[in-house]
């Protein structure tokens, strides 16, 4: 029981690591360019909800926009308003990780890994690192398996599978986990492809699934909470914001999440894609439920958190 438990830890803490390097390989490449790309091209909720989506997809980190749009509202450089497309747009973006987790592309491990060594050596300048990126993605992918082969055994426990059916049948409890777990190790996406992992061994039902990735989209707001802490006004209420869309979605879907469950199982026999559909769609219908009414959605905020603060 200890072999498993100690995989699990490390390959989550390699899944974060990979996501980690692979996110620094980009942002050093782009990091000169970054700045004038998020405050240029979010001057309407359309363009930055496009931004926040492409950005978080070649991020692999909803949090990360997130406490990057934080920080320039803090600074005066982006204003609230101009903020909440890109918000929007980041929780869109994130979901292209677990799209390519629920794949599970084991034969692209040692392509990456290799490939992003060698550019790492090859290249020169800042292209090299688009070797760190290629070889933190084939690292994510690593210590997804790893994961995989942890959760195997735990289906021939006493205890794990009655815990995992008590979530199954009470939401709330699945919700609750997903949201901890997110908490405490501030990743969504590592989270969600955890989830993914014991879905595609059949320790869960999608359900009970879906249910732990509602949680996760909850939990991983006390990055933004954290990051917002000390700011101005603005800032503050850029984190509000993405408590309050996130939080919102859950409570819309929870409700309809049988109906959720059967109309995701249409797009595909297999449970790990499943839930990786029902984490895109669920994203994307709570983004484009708001997107529409960004202008009310912004004074709500405001009426939420109220004040007078500059950048507004």
């Amino acid at each position: 029981m200890y072999t498993p438990a100690f995989l699990l830890a490390a390959g989550l803490a390699g899944f974060l690591g990979g996501i980690w390097v692979l996110r620094h390989g980009l942002e050093q490449m782009a990091m000169e360019r970054l700045p004038q790309i998020l405050q240029r091209f979010v001057k309407t909720p359309t363009r930055g909800l496009i931004t926040g989506t492409v950005v978080s997809a070649l991020l692999h980190s909803s949090a990360a926009v997130t406490v990057i749009t934080i920080g320039f509202v803090s600074a005066g450089t982006m204003t609230f308003a101009d903020s909440l497309g890109v918000i929007l747009g980041s929780n869109i973006g994130t979901t292209v990780t677990t799209q390519i987790v629920a794949w599970n592309p084991d034969d692209l491990i040692f392509p990456c890994t290799v490939l992003g060594v060698l550019m790492w050596f090859a290249l020169k300048g800042k292209k090299r690192y688009l070797g760190l990126a290629v070889f933190g993605f084939g690292a994510t992918l690593f210590a997804l398996n790893m994961m995989t082969r942890a959760l195997a055994p735990l289906g021939d426990t006493d205890w794990f599978p009655d815990v995992l059916q008590a979530s199954s049948q009470n939401p709330i409890y699945g919700v609750l986990a997903g949201a901890g777990l997110t908490a405490l190790v501030q990743s969504s996406t590592a989270t969600t492809a955890l989830t993914i992992a014991m879905a595609g061994q059949g320790l869960i039902d999608l359900p009970g699934a879906i249910a732990i990735v509602f949680g996760n989209n909850v939990g991983t707001c006390i990055t933004a909470v954290l990051a917002a802490i000390g700011s101005p006004l603005p800032a503050k209420r850029v984190a509000a914001a993405h408590v309050l869309l996130n939080v919102a979605g859950v409570l819309a879907f929870l409700p309809i999440l049988d109906l959720f469950s059967r109309a995701v199982q249409l797009f595909s026999s297999s449970l790990p894609v499943q839930v990786a559909t029902a984490h895109t769609l669920f994203n994307i219908a709570s983004s484009l439920a708001v997107w529409p009414f960004t202008g009310v959605f912004a004074r709500l905020i405001e009426w939420m958190v109220p004040g007078r603060g500059k950048a507004e």
